[in-house]
């Protein structure tokens, strides 16, 4: 695998330099029948977890006979115009936030949200979506980044919690460590009070998952934190997850979305499908912790995880 510096770096000026993808009358040349470039450019949007599956699908691929190079380009308004376009054709990406992201770009940042809990209807939004701007979205497996909330072991045990609905059965005031666009969100402070009935008695804005927010809940100052289910590090703070056991938040299910032109061939199908035989939250959860607390090169971290599982020799 190539790691060209200089070529994401002259690619990413292109892309900041033409971020609006193709137009409408050029949109039956998008959708044109499957291709399959010998080279590939895989996208990663940044944060550790992109970087890990962008890994995983680079290696994967070369496997298959790809060449293939890296870019990171941490803003979704300039990736996804360049997938569009084919100066990128392959990113992981989360079902329900990426339908959404979509569908306000089509239709509108007022569009009411198409994602949703249920993974069959958030696919069908996101590949309705997707089909027309030249995209085809893959398969999801088992590994899913969803939002999560989580307190302190003590005070679970304390207070007999398990799920959210206990928490909301409790009756305890609850102050939230989160962003402050949590307010207004409704997988968030208001769809904790509609769904869960907990009582919410003021948003901490400390951010989604940071350490000022974990070690808020870790000290008492507040009693909950907005994180996510790929989390590695609560165990740090001494934190557990409450199961969203009514199924408020969306299906984020991981997918890999590529550009149909260049790389929407079956065998690149089958080369990036094999990833959903084996890989798990759990799974994206641990190498998350080997890169960000153990220091570990994501490169490294997703060549031994995918040798493990006799994906690669």
């Amino acid at each position: 695998m190539r790691l060209r510096a200089a070529a994401a770096a002259a690619l990413l000026l292109a892309l900041t330099a033409c971020t609006t993808g193709p137009s409408l009358e050029d949109r039956g040349e998008v959708t044109a029948p499957p291709g399959d470039s010998k080279h590939l450019t895989i996208g990663s949007a940044g944060f550790t977890e992109s970087d890990l599956l962008a890994q995983m699908y680079a290696q994967l691929l070369n496997r298959a006979g790809y060449q293939t190079s890296l870019i990171t380009v941490a803003n979704r308004e300039l990736y996804e115009p360049a997938l569009e376009s084919g100066q990128i054709d392959v990113v992981p990406e989360y079902a329900a936030t990426f339908a959404d992201w979509l569908n306000a770009r089509t239709n509108g940042p007022d569009a009411p949200p198409v994602g949703s809990p249920d993974l069959t209807t958030t696919m069908r939004a996101l590949r309705r979506l997707a089909t027309p701007r030249g995209l085809t979205v893959l398969d999801p497996g088992w590994a899913v980044d969803q939002n999560a909330f989580a307190v302190t072991a003590a005070y679970a045990r304390r207070h007999h919690l398990r799920t959210l609905s206990d928490l909301g059965a409790s009756g305890l005031k609850v102050r939230l460590a989160a962003g402050d666009e949590c307010v207004q969100r409704p997988y968030c402070e208001p769809g904790l009070k509609k769904v869960y009935g907990i009582d919410i008695t003021g948003i901490d804005p400390k951010g989604v998952g940071t350490t000022q927010a974990k070690r808020a809940v870790q000290s008492g100052q507040d009693q909950m934190v907005l994180t996510t289910t790929t989390d590695a590090t609560l165990d740090q703070f001494g934190l557990v997850l409450l199961a969203d056991d009514r199924h408020l938040q969306n299906a984020d299910y991981v997918v890999p979305v590529v550009n149909r032109a260049r790389a929407g061939s079956e065998r690149v199908t089958k080369a990036l499908g094999k990833l959903n035989d084996v890989l798990t939250t759990a799974d994206l959860a641990s190498m998350n912790q080997q890169v960000d607390s153990w220091r570990r090169l994501a490169q490294d971290v997703a060549r031994t995880y995918l040798r493990d599982k006799g994906l690669l020799k």
